[in-house]
Order: structure tokens, then C-alpha cells, then sequence
């Protein structure tokens, strides 16, 4: 982020979200920066810029990387917000796109508050849940928790999937362990041993059955099922470490989040130890170093770290430590049926919180292809464009007769990106025709698309018994008000 040393910006709420999670209060970061706490106040309240002389100390003395102000986080926001008030209860409101995106810059809390509300309102529109009941059972004043697996996603990317507490605490465990990554589960092993007192073992699928790990507490032993293969077993042991190591930390960081209902606090504290046992098997630096150097290669990263291709693919979209980032990668695994059980994005890409993704993006196309890697070109309908690639994935072995499931992983990143890709070695990123994809059939308003599986929410249907075309959905030009 280039700075011009007469330019003054107006960034209160980037700067306020910089502060927070950096852990400091207004007091704490004004001395830092040898300022008052009332000018902090006025600049995260938008009254005063930010000057270039201030965002530079702010660099230098919390070795911060200033693209952390760019604007990634407000076109997230935008996007999620341009797809609420797409929907039909809005029709009759002409609000312009300029409000919406000065709400998302100005205003990000509002933002993440129209979500859970928008959240809360279409589960109960779809009989997911019954938000009277719930309601009434309730004090009055008591806050309503919609879907937790939203909420804890809602909270990662407010910490725009980066929590370096963890990340410190997991190089610091590698350094201390200083084995190499074949050698990882037995020094894991070891540790649990030595100092928490808990014995691994590797336990026959007729006793696990249907479980993959399991921790005895009264016993004192982590039991793995032999179907796990090595890396999932490293993680396993990393996860427990993370939860008995590192509880004060994940309570921290779950504490920053305000009041929350059990389920949620549960899952975001199974997330955040999930979190540190991937930073222990590709511990920052050393990974994010390598990354660079093979050219973000998957299959070389998780021969070297000995880990699986979704956890290499899940661990590239963490790397936002300050003065040392990745690429930034989105990602998201599908199951052949098209419902999408894991979103990560530390780029711009729009994921729709409300609906599946794009037949059109070849990350469905994988299940055509087994074990064969995809790439691809896309374009979205504002003509932003992105480079992906895909690939399915086997979850642990299963018994024979048994299903075993498949999923299909996509990663990618802006096409600004890409040449730092080994994928896109040879091409020539400028003239690639770019799929034409959308966010998801309710948004995307794209004409004569064989693949639509609905027409768009923000255009009139037209119906016409007496002529059939291509797409089984024919739409006016004209946007719904």
C-alpha cells in the first residue's frame, strides 16, 4: 500500500479493527503511536484522518504490513450485503449500490449485524427453525444465536482467518520438538506422554467403529482408529496438544468475541485447535518460505510436511502474518450433491453465505476425474477474474461395503496472483477467456445459461408456453424495484 505523505484518509474502521486485533485499547495504541486516546477515538469514529506519518509509526511499531488497511475485508463486506438486499422482501427499495458499499466500508459492525439477522430470518423462512418458540422461551432482551457453524465461520473471517497467538505457540512447540516432519507423530506422542501424562494409541476399526479419535479422560489415552492415515494422525495428536497447551490462549481469543451460546463457543474452541494443530504441522515461516519457492506446488508441500492435500490447501489461506503473506487464497470443499461444508477466503472472492456454488466452476467437475488436478480461468459477472484449481479428495479409508466419501476442494486467488503459480506456468493470464460464472444461481443474472437452476431473485420470470430455449429459466432485463 503505497503512501503518500500529504495524503489524509478516512479509515476509522479498518483502523479500529487493526487495534483490536492487535489486543490493545485506545490508551495502549495512542502511546504507541505518541499521540492522545481522544484522537484515536475521533479517528476510529471517522471525525479525523489518518495522516501518512501515522500510518507509518503504526507500521514500525507493531511491525504491521500496511496493505492491512487495503480494502479486501470491504468488498467482502459489499458483496455479502449486495446479496441480502437482493432478496425479495427488498423488492419494493431502490437502494443504490454506492449505500451499500459506504455502508461496508463505514460501517462493518452494521454489517455483520444485518447478517445474522438476515441469518436468522431465512432459517425461519425455511422451517429450519422456530424462532417464536425459541423466543419465548427466552428472557426478554436475550440474544437469538442463529446456525453456529455460520456464527464461528462469521468469526474467522472477522479475524480474516489469522490468529497469531496460535501461530506463535505452534512454532514455538516445533522448535522445542526439532524433528523433522516424518518424525512429527512420534514426537507428539511423546510429548502427550511426558508431560500431560496421556498415552496414544492406534486402535482397530471393530473398536472405534465409527469414531476416528476419541480422548479417555479418566483413562488418560487418545485413541486413534488405524483408518486415520499418518497425517491425519499427526493432526489428531496436535489437536489435543492445542486444547490442553494452549486453552488460555484459545479462551482469549474466543473471550474477544463477545457473548456467545454454547454451541458456538464449542465449535469456534474445536476451530481454533484445529487451527494450531495445522500451524504445528507446517509451522509458519518454514511453510510459508517453501510455499514461495515451489511456486505454491500442493503435492511437493505435502510430501515435505507430511500432510494431507486438503490440509495444505486449508493451511495456504492462514498466511497473513504481517510483513511475510501468501498468496491470498480462497477456498472451499464440495461434496458431489454441490453442499459446500467449508468456505475460507483471505482474498475478495464473494462467497454466498445463503446458497451453493456455480455448476459452470469446474471444482464439480473433479468427480469426473478422480485424483486429476483442474485448473481454470473465471470471471464473475462485474468482470473480476480469478484463478482456481481443483481437485477430489478421500476422507480416511472406510470398511469394505461401506460409502466412502468424497469431496472436491477448490482453491484459487485473484488472477493478479496467479504468475506466482506453477498451475499457470505457460498461459498467458491476459487474453485466457475466463469461465462465466456466477456466485450462485439466486444472484447471478448472466442470460441463456443451460446450467441455471433457478431464475435470479432480482429479475421478473418470464413465462411463454409457447417457446422453449436453452435455459429452462427466461428472465426481464430489467432489475426488480
Amino acid at each position: 500500500m503505497p503512501v503518500d505523505s500529504g495524503k489524509k484518509l478516512f479509515v476509522g474502521p479498518r483502523f479500529r479493527r487493526i487495534r483490536q486485533q492487535l489486543g490493545l485499547s485506545q490508551t495502549q495504541i495512542a502511546e504507541g503511536l505518541g499521540i492522545s486516546p481522544s484522537y484515536i477515538n475521533l479517528i476510529e469514529r471517522n471525525q479525523r484522518p489518518v495522516t501518512a506519518q501515522i500510518l507509518l509509526r503504526l507500521a514500525e511499531a507493531y511491525d504491521l504490513d500496511l496493505r492491512d488497511l487495503a480494502t479486501a475485508d470491504e468488498d467482502r463486506f459489499f458483496a455479502e450485503l449486495n446479496e441480502i438486499f437482493s432478496d425479495p422482501l427488498f423488492r419494493q427499495i431502490e437502494l443504490p449500490k454506492q449505500e451499500l458499499r459506504d455502508l461496508a466500508e463505514l460501517c462493518p459492525g452494521v454489517t455483520h449485524a444485518l447478517q445474522r439477522l438476515y441469518a436468522a430470518y431465512t432459517e425461519a423462512r425455511r422451517g429450519e427453525t422456530m424462532v417464536a418458540a425459541q423466543m419465548a422461551d427466552r428472557d426478554e432482551g436475550a440474544r437469538f444465536e442463529a446456525n453456529p457453524i455460520e456464527r464461528v465461520r462469521d468469526l474467522i473471517e472477522a479475524n480474516r482467518n489469522y490468529f497469531p497467538e496460535l501461530e506463535t505457540a505452534a512454532e514455538n512447540l516445533r522448535d522445542e520438538l526439532n524433528v523433522p516432519a516424518e518424525e512429527l507423530f512420534a514426537a507428539l506422542s511423546a510429548r502427550l506422554r511426558e508431560k500431560h501424562s496421556i498415552l496414544t494409541r492406534i486402535m482397530p476399526v471393530d473398536v472405534m467403529r465409527e469414531t476416528l479419535r476419541r480422548f479417555d479422560r479418566h483413562r488418560r489415552q487418545l485413541l486413534i482408529s488405524e483408518l486415520v492415515d499418518s497425517p491425519g494422525r499427526s493432526f489428531q495428536l496436535a489437536f489435543q496438544i492445542g486444547l490442553t497447551e494452549c486453552a488460555g490462549t484459545i479462551e482469549t481469543i474466543i473471550g474477544r468475541a463477545g457473548p456467545l451460546d454454547d454451541a458456538p463457543r464449542r465449535l469456534y474452541r474445536i476451530t481454533l485447535a484445529n487451527y494450531f494443530a495445522a500451524a504445528a504441522m507446517m509451522p509458519y515461516q518454514l511453510f510459508q518460505t517453501a510455499a514461495e519457492a515451489l511456486g505454491y506446488d500442493l503435492n511437493v508441500l505435502s510430501q515435505r510436511f507430511n500432510a494431507g492435500f486438503e490440509q495444505v490447501c486449508h493451511r495456504l489461506t492462514t498466511l497473513q502474518r504481517p510483513n511475510a503473506r501468501g498468496v491470498p487464497f480462497f477456498m472451499l470443499r464440495v461434496d458431489n450433491a454441490g453442499n459446500v461444508s467449508k468456505r475460507f477466503s483471505s482474498g475478495t472472492f464473494p462467497f454466498s453465505k445463503f446458497g451453493g456454488t456455480c455448476p459452470l466452476w469446474n471444482v464439480h467437475s473433479t468427480f469426473d476425474t478422480p485424483d486429476r488436478l483442474l485448473s481454470q480461468v473465471i470471471e464473475l459477472p462485474d468482470g473480476t477474474r480469478y484463478f482456481s484449481i481443483a481437485q477430489t479428495v478421500r476422507r480416511p479409508a472406510a470398511p469394505y461395503a461401506q460409502a466412502q466419501p468424497r469431496f472436491a476442494i477448490g482453491l484459487g486467488c485473484e488472477i493478479r496472483h496467479a504468475t506466482k503459480l506453477v498451475y499457470a506456468s505457460g498461459l498467458n493470464l491476459d487474453t485466457s477467456e475466463g469461465a462465466p460464472i456466477g456466485v450462485n444461481c439466486r444472484l447471478c443474472e448472466r442470460e441463456n445459461c443451460s446450467q441455471r437452476a433457478e431464475p435470479p431473485i432480482t429479475r421478473t420470470l418470464i413465462l411463454d408456453e409457447n417457446t422453449r430455449r436453452m435455459s429452462s429459466f427466461v428472465f426481464s432485463n430489467a432489475r426488480e424495484l
